[in-house]
């Protein structure tokens, strides 16, 4: 069994652990985050959901960008998705949104071959845990190629549009999916989206990003591994063992 606080693998300039804790290959379940997690930041995606968000407050509220901008950043501070905050305040159809605001182009996402593989060597389950949807997830590891490797998805939906860090909502995520958390490593881009995952006994892995949002608590002890290259670092935990 892995241990519950695994020693901090220091990362390298090219993002590879130089030393991968001995067990860490035999995790029962690996559970990944989606965006800036399984492509890189500099794909940024995340720009075309921001502007969506915005198109889609300025349309339903009538009111102009620059208040749609402030209201979205507002309720992304407050309730930790702009998505929550329209609910609570404008009883918004949330599954319209998420329609909305994924329907972005995904060709600045490139098919990942080195991920593919690294994945492929990689024994345990694979579960995707996502402040987006199902489709969103579904569409993004298609275009990467790596659909086939993961065994779920718990979107926003599963969690009952409650975003990732709420501690119950990764409660309901290993209840779901029959996870021991003891026996789990997670995958994030954001450090707070680790805290409740460390908390409940998890090895945890932190996809380094240079995004503003990203850097809060990136250097905290809940965070085990840190990397630059996740598929670099998947193909160093297989080949260490």
């Amino acid at each position: 069994m892995m241990p519950n606080r695994p020693p901090v693998a220091d990362s390298p300039p090219n993002g590879t652990t130089r030393q991968v804790p001995p067990g860490l290959a035999q995790a029962e379940t690996w559970i990944f985050d989606l965006d800036n997690t399984l492509y890189p930041a500099s794909c940024n995606l995340f720009a075309q959901v921001d502007t969506r968000i915005g198109a889609f407050m300025a349309d339903l509220l009538q009111i102009d960008p620059d208040e749609a901008y402030r209201l979205q950043k507002q309720y992304f501070r407050t309730y930790g998705t702009s998505l929550r905050g329209l609910m609570l305040h404008h009883s918004v159809d949330p599954q319209a949104f998420l329609d909305f605001v994924h329907r972005i182009d995904l060709t600045p996402v490139p098919p990942d071959a080195a991920l593919e593989r690294a994945l492929g060597r990689l024994p345990g389950r694979k579960v995707i845990f996502t402040n987006g949807s199902t489709r969103h997830a579904e569409n993004v590891m298609a275009r990467l190629g790596v659909s086939h490797h993961f065994d779920a998805v718990f979107d926003i939906v599963a969690a009952g549009y409650f975003p990732k860090p709420e501690p119950f909502v990764y409660d309901m995520m290993v209840r779901r999916h029959w996870i021991d958390p003891r026996r789990a490593v997670m995958v994030e881009d954001i450090p707070k989206n680790l805290v409740p995952a460390h908390a409940m006994g998890m090895t945890t892995v932190l996809v380094r990003t240079d995004s503003d949002w990203a850097q809060d608590g990136v250097d905290g002890e809940h965070i085990h591994h840190v990397t630059d290259d996740l598929a670099t670092w998947l193909g160093s935990v297989t080949r260490a063992e």
